[in-house]
């Protein structure tokens, strides 16, 4: 499996740490968790969409590109790595923000993620949930053409064939990673989204014939939507390396019963992981993905899921940044003098 005919500029900080949550694991009496410090990356405080974007910027540049566009929620992670990026490598970056839930905050509107895009020179605008965020891309990318400049357009979530490249590198890296260390990874589990990073995770170890299952906790979408959406991501990632067929379908899969009421709405599960990671391991989780990525694994490592013995690696795609929106809802669970 060949990475380098693939244009790419470096964005990030690679390899990142693969770490024993020790405390965690003893506190929930299964298997050995680990965690994949993919929220270290480095730009602008860092998440899984450095990797997609250091193959997605390259491909810019490669097109003669002066301004990138993309889309994604609100408090969208993609957006403020897309926005630093963008300003990294002297390009102009407008994004596009749908508005997905139901009264939102003042903080939410305007803190976070959405700071730091305005901070990184990023402009936003915003859209009514159920806009169609891809034909919006579009006329957007019309007025960059009508004002003289050259867009490229990103999916949200950088999740493409290109993107996903990054995942493919991050399972290759994980492999590297386990074997130095000493262990066998048994399985890999992460909040899955766009499916870009799910896809390239699965593109990559099914490509090294590793036999590492990767279990996608949804943020979003029901399992059959979200699944196929991974399915058809990661063949299009492994036919793009000329690894055609090297997805069997059974081996996408996606638990979306942690999602809740609905995207980006708090849950119980996703308060409790994200407190319990920060209060026995000082990690900081988000509340859109992370925490609920980690709320289906305490959940399932509770009902005996994994054997005892087994090292689950849990990939951390960042986004902390992101709880600086949702202040009021972990309001309730400040400790007491």
């Amino acid at each position: 499996m060949n990475l380098s005919p693939f244009p790419r500029v470096k964005l990030g900080h690679f390899p990142t740490p693969l770490e024993p949550l020790d405390r965690l694991s003893e506190l929930l009496g299964g298997p050995r968790i680990f965690i994949k410090r993919d929220d270290c990356t480095g730009l602008a405080t860092g998440g899984n969409k450095t990797r997609k974007l250091e193959f997605l910027m390259a491909d810019a540049l490669a097109k003669g590109a002066d301004t990138v566009l993309t889309q994604g929620a609100i408090q969208s992670n993609h957006a403020r790595q897309t926005a630093a990026a963008a300003a990294k490598l002297g390009l102009k970056c407008r994004i596009l923000l749908e508005s997905r839930i139901d009264n939102p905050t003042t903080e939410y509107l305007q803190s976070g993620n959405v700071q730091l895009d305005h901070l990184l020179g990023a402009p936003t605008r915003v859209y009514p949930e159920g806009t169609d965020m891809n034909r919006a891309m579009q006329e957007a990318a019309d007025e960059v053409r009508h004002d003289g400049g050259t867009p490229y357009v990103i999916p949200g979530g950088g999740s493409n064939a290109i993107g996903a490249l990054g995942y493919v590198e991050c399972a290759l890296e994980l492999l590297v990673q386990g074997n130095s260390m000493g262990i066998r990874i048994d399985h890999v589990v992460h909040a899955t989204g766009s499916a870009g990073t799910q896809a390239g995770l699965v593109a990559g170890f099914e490509g090294c014939r590793s036999g590492i299952p990767v279990l996608g906790i949804g943020v979003r979408a029901a399992r059959p939507t979200q699944e196929e959406n991974v399915y058809r991501e990661a063949r299009e990632t492994a036919a793009l390396l000329g690894m055609h067929d090297a997805v069997a379908r059974e081996r996408v899969i996606a638990n979306c019963d942690y999602v809740g009421p609905g995207y980006g709405v708090p849950t119980d599960g996703m308060l409790e992981a994200l407190t319990l990671l920060a209060r026995t391991e000082g990690i900081l989780l988000d509340p859109v993905y992370t925490g609920k990525g980690m709320a289906g694994l305490v959940d399932l490592v509770r009902k005996k899921h994994f054997r005892q013995g087994q090292n689950i690696v849990f990939v951390h795609t960042g986004g902390s940044a992101g709880l600086f929106g949702y202040t009021s809802a972990f309001a309730a669970s400040s400790p007491k003098w």
